[in-house]
């Protein structure tokens, strides 16, 4: 009898995936074509130029932030619940340190020179909100998870340099960080006051955004994944924080929001006018 309940078992798997793979030929095709996907499982970044660093001539680390309720950046905010092949930057990112393929750490600790975060904890406690309700006089506390969708920027680290080498200018993301918006209790409208969640190693998260679809705008035809969005610089960011000895962010020296568009635009120009100075004789 167990002889052949093996024999059965055994059966069973043999036959189980061409079933399957009968029952996915006999779906209805949602595409004029045949549609195979050009994000391949398993898919490597894009691999960046080595620089050595005898080459760098020069370099300036900056702090931009990314708002994806701006249109060009959106891509990186919809969906808000996976849809298909499609998810958000920030289910991308709990999805992996959930599965430890990417480390979180600390919002104080972005050189990553702490222990890292434990995903169970940060999800779990850490990102969750507690409220407090009166239903007829009696006081309910609720724990609401966290909500991916509630994340509306994301901050970058990054440095600036000029390869001796190349001759050219360039630039790398060192970190990666989500960050919330906090509403007036007043209006209810977003402040400028980003509460930031933890850092990611970028180089790190590569691996896991290189598989990770963004919706094309101007074409669905050619898919890009996350790591070529951010490589080929299709977001638009403001700079919010250049590196300094007090560490300041501009916000704490610049109280008026119009010069404070002014000053991270003076940065952006000079580190643009390094490259330019650099074929100057």
């Amino acid at each position: 009898m167990t002889r052949q309940l093996i024999i059965f078992s055994i059966l069973c798997l043999m036959f189980a995936p061409a079933s399957i793979a009968q029952a996915e030929e006999d779906r209805p095709r949602n595409t004029f074509y045949d549609a195979e996907t050009r994000i391949e499982r398993d898919r490597k970044p894009v691999e960046l130029t080595y620089v050595r660093e005898a080459d760098v001539l020069w370099s300036k680390r900056i702090w931009q932030t990314i708002d994806t309720r701006e249109p060009i950046n959106q891509a990186l905010y919809y969906p808000e619940r996976p849809a298909g092949e499609f998810r958000s930057l920030m289910q991308v990112l709990m999805d992996a340190i959930i599965d430890g393929k990417i480390r979180a750490y600390g919002v104080d600790d972005e050189g990553f020179e702490n222990d890292p975060l434990d995903p169970a904890k940060l999800f779990e406690e850490d990102l969750s909100q507690i409220q407090t309700f009166f239903v007829d006089g009696v006081e309910e506390i609720v724990e609401i998870p966290f909500d991916p969708s509630n994340v509306l920027i994301f901050r970058i680290k990054e440095d600036w340099f000029i390869d001796s080498r190349r001759g050219r200018a360039d630039v790398r993301i060192i970190g990666l960080s989500p960050a919330m918006l906090v509403r007036d209790e007043e209006t209810g409208e977003y402040t400028d006051i980003q509460d930031p969640l933890f850092w990611v190693p970028f180089e790190e998260a590569r691996d896991v955004l290189a598989n990770a679809i963004v919706y094309n705008q101007n074409n669905r035809s050619q898919k890009i994944s996350m790591d070529d969005f951010f490589i080929r610089r299709l977001f638009n960011a403001s700079v919010y924080r250049e590196e300094r000895p007090d560490n300041r962010v501009i916000m704490e020296y610049i109280e008026d929001p119009t010069e404070r568009l002014l000053e991270a635009q003076r940065i952006i120009d000079e580190i643009r006018n390094m490259e330019l100075d650099l074929w100057h004789y």
